[in-house]
């Protein structure tokens, strides 16, 4: 077998572990969905109203806000799960079962290559969930088209495969599991700290950059540009260059932490 084969064969082998982990053991990335889905029914039911309010003209319902709100929760949703990621990861790497890895004649990087492709995987499973969620409670996409739900699918696998290899560098750098939920929180943070809830222009002016110079803000407005026909502007180019700059580093701190000679 070529050695492309054997990277192959072998990445499939570790995605169907990394995926009979996940269904064998659904309390974490369980618990991670949840985080998503009670924001979005806490600011459309509690909230919803008066967040309406600050949308437009003032006069708005809260059909806007279900709307602004759900294409941040997915992006949001990506992040809450490739903590799982990380702390999957850092098991692997703690528990030995690594350190067998290396004695087995399999393809080095397929480790990590089943980790990515299943976090990926279940990142968009989760998006669909939580899309459905909202879908249930009222949001809807009527203008977009066939190609922008094309465009959109593509931006959030993109994201999160760009996240992911983040994810996977916080639980090789990790020294348990519960550092490693640590180390990634800010996956969920950020976008607590983007445009995925209020707008940027309605936060202080101290506070705007903040918001605007980060990852999750241009890929909510691109994403919000595709579902729902508002303007993407330069924010796509943006939410592209950020992902594929996120998904490279990480790429290459994961690859060099892991094949590191343990101590």
């Amino acid at each position: 077998m070529s050695a492309l084969s054997l990277a192959v064969r072998d990445s499939s082998t570790m995605l169907r572990r990394n995926l009979l982990h996940a269904r064998r053991y659904p309390s974490l990335t369980l618990n991670l969905l949840l985080t998503p889905v009670m924001l979005l029914l806490l600011f459309v039911y509690i909230f919803g109203d008066a967040m309406s309010a600050g949308l437009g003209d003032g006069g708005a319902d809260r059909s806007a806000y279900i709307a602004y709100i759900v294409p941040g929760l997915l992006l949001m949703t990506i992040g809450s799960t490739t903590i799982g990621t990380a702390v999957s990861v850092s098991n692997d790497m703690t528990e030995g079962i690594i350190a067998r890895f290396r004695t087995m004649a399999i393809h080095r990087g397929s480790v990590l290559i089943g980790h990515v492709i299943g976090s990926v995987l279940q990142s968009i499973a989760s998006v669909i969930l939580v899309g459905a969620v909202g879908v249930a409670i009222g949001f809807r996409s009527t203008d977009a088209t066939a190609l922008e739900w094309i465009a959109a699918l593509g931006l959030l696998t993109l994201f999160a495969l760009a996240l992911t290899w983040i994810a996977v560098g916080m639980g090789l750098i990790s020294p348990n599991a519960e550092a490693a939920s640590n180390n990634a929180m800010p996956l969920i943070l950020l976008p607590l700290l983007s445009s995925a809830f209020v707008p940027v222009d309605g936060m202080p002016g101290w506070f705007q950059p903040i918001a605007e110079y980060q990852p999750f803000t241009p890929a909510i407005e691109t994403l919000r540009g595709l579902l729902l026909g508002t303007e993407i502007g330069h924010d796509g180019w943006l939410a592209v260059a950020w992902c594929l700059g996120l998904a490279v580093l990480g790429y290459f701190w994961s690859a060099a932490k892991f094949n590191q000679d343990p101590k």
